[in-house]
Formats: C-alpha cells, structure tokens, sequence
C-alpha cells in the first residue's frame, strides 16, 4: 500500500476531526433563510461577540463573504483599494467587476503590507470623470505573502484616514485566528478599526464549510439579502454552522502548532540551493519559496515532489507554497522535508 500524501497545499484540505462531527451530527437546526436555525443564530452571535461587532452573518465561504462586503459598502462604477496581492483582487475571480460593477485599485505593498500615505496617494480627486475610492480593503494575514500579518499601528493609521475622507474599510480576515495565536492581539482589537470583516472557519480551525461577515447591524440586514441574492441563503444549515462552533471553540489555540510547522519547515527548505524563503514572512503558517535560481519552473517542482507524495501549490511563474494546517504533524513536516533534501539537495 502506497505512503499517504503529505499534503501542505493549503490548510483548506483540512478534515473534520472525530468530534467535530459528532457535533454538527446532534446540531439542534431550523430554517435560517427565516433566521430560525439556534444553532447558526448562536454561530453568528458568538462571532460578532469575538470581533465586537454588532451582528454577523454565515455564508458558505469566504469569497462569498468578501463580495457580500464589497457589494454593501459600493455602488457600481466605485473604485477600491487593495494590496496587488490582494485574495480579493487574485483569487475571487474578478467578482467584484462581475458582482458590484467596481474596479479595484492595487498597490505595491511591501510583504503584504500598505502604508497610509500610499492609499492618501491613490485616493482619487473628487473630478466628475474619476471613479470615486469608496472602500479601502486590507488582508489579515496576507496569504500571497507568506501568511505575513498586518501591523496593528499601521492598521490604525489607515482606518484615520478612511474616516477623515468619507472612506469604508473592509478586513478579509479569513486568517485572522492566525495572527491572534502569532500575536496575543485579540480578533476585537484588529476589528475596530474596519466597518466589516470576514472570517473563514474551514481553514487552519478544520470545519469543513463556512465563514462570517461582520459589521453593523444595519450593514448585516444588507448582506443577508445579498447572501440571498447570490444564492448563499441555506436552510438547516446549523449542521454546517455546529462545525464552525466546534472549530472556535476547541481550534484556536492550537494553530500556534501550525506556525511552528511552517517554521520547521521554512528553515530547512531555505537551505536547499536554489530555494529562496523571506523568513521575515514566515510568521504563522505559510511559506512562500522562490525557486527561480533551481533551473526548473513550479510545476516541475511540484510534479516532482507529487511523485513522491509530497503535495505543494504554485503561486506565480517562480514560486511554490507549502501550507501547514491540522492535518499533518510536525513528523510529517519533518518528511516532508526529507524528501525535498534528497531530491534538490
């Protein structure tokens, strides 16, 4: 019988454990289009209370979650401000042009990371041919930098200048949970300074579908008729929802494990020749490698390592990304690793 695959494609390939589904099987569930599912409504009410908020909404995912946002906070023909590398801006497939009629404005941040003064640069003048910047949107943690986190200072000075210029502010924190087990800064301390927020449940906490929007309960009445819209409105979906419950309430603490996988992990890939890691992005779970100096593009990289049952993924034309997660061990990491030493080595 075949070794199983390591798999550090991402920490969405996560599983539910033992228990978890033993909690999402007795989920006490209703009808939630009509809001009467107890065990979303207790979901959505504990995350509004972890990110002091008002209310929040669950939605099947998070690109669901961070067009819902995007669709509140604009109008069409509205302009908004991301880093270039942006999950709303690369991996949503241009929802927010498709869904809100919006373009979206990137900046070159450095690690994922966007200054105040860049976004006060590329705010547009009020001139009637001109888009108007309606929302500025920031990521935390930055998945195509490395799961780099958003400095808290910086993160105040951008939400001063949007309030002072009429300006919205939208987090995608999908990983959030992550820079609050790297950090101690609690979720709530991050989220008082965007009018929204999303949160992802299916990542590194290990439930098998789901994320949140929060924001006002104004702002929340709005998303749910948009999740209605775009097809998100679920009936007994306090099954889904008992998953996400079970993952924050027994998941959190344990991603500090993660990132000490990543930098296990980190620190002994860099050494292969060939293999470059900014081990100032390895911060909590992913590691972003440039392998243009090994003479051989990602996918051959990856091919490669699938023959041996080691899973990574390709981010661009030069680097690959390994992901650690829940579901490999830190002795599975440490193989990983093995076989990457005796193939590039």
């Amino acid at each position: 019988m075949d070794e199983p695959y390591i798999d550090l494609r991402s920490d969405t390939v996560t599983k539910p454990s033992p228990d978890m589904r033993k909690a999402m099987a007795s989920a006490d569930v209703g009808d939630d289009v009509y809001g009467e599912d107890p065990t979303v409504n207790h979901l959505q009410e504990k995350v509004a209370a972890l990110l002091g908020k008002e209310a929040a909404l669950f939605v099947p995912s998070g690109v669901m979650a961070n067009q819902i946002a995007l669709k509140v906070h604009t109008q069409p023909g509205d302009e908004v401000i991301a880093e270039s590398g942006a999950h709303i801006f690369n991996y949503e497939t241009a929802a927010a042009a498709f869904i809100s009629n919006i373009q979206i404005h990137t900046i070159e941040g450095k690690r994922g990371v966007l200054r105040a003064e860049q976004i006060s640069d590329a705010v547009r003048s009020p001139v009637y041919y001109n888009p108007q910047t309606r929302l500025i949107c920031l990521e935390n943690t930055h998945n195509r930098a490395g799961g780099s986190i958003y400095p808290l200072e910086e993160i105040k000075r951008i939400s001063d200048l949007a309030r002072r210029t009429g300006m919205s502010t939208h987090l995608d924190g999908a990983r959030i949970w992550n820079a609050w087990m790297a950090t101690g800064i609690h979720p709530k301390e991050y989220a008082q300074w965007f009018d929204s927020v999303s949160v992802c449940f299916s990542k590194g906490l290990g439930a098998p579908v789901g994320s949140a929007v929060v924001g006002t309960k104004g702002f929340i009445d709005k998303a749910r008729k948009v999740r209605k819209i775009l097809g998100g409105g679920m009936r007994q979906a306090g099954i889904l929802a008992a998953g996400a419950v079970y993952a924050l309430d027994n998941n959190i603490e344990r991603l500090k494990e993660d990132h000490q996988k990543a930098r296990v992990f980190a620190e002994q890939v860099a050494s292969l020749p060939g293999f470059a890691i900014d081990m100032e992005t390895v911060q909590t779970n992913i590691v972003i490698i440039d392998v243009a100096k090994t003479g051989k593009t990602p996918g051959e990289i990856i091919a490669m390592l699938r023959a041996l049952r080691v899973l990574l993924s390709e981010m661009s034309h030069t680097t690959i990304r390994a992901v650690t997660h829940l579901g490999v061990s830190m002795e599975e990491v440490e193989r990983a690793v093995e076989v990457m030493k005796s193939s590039f080595a």
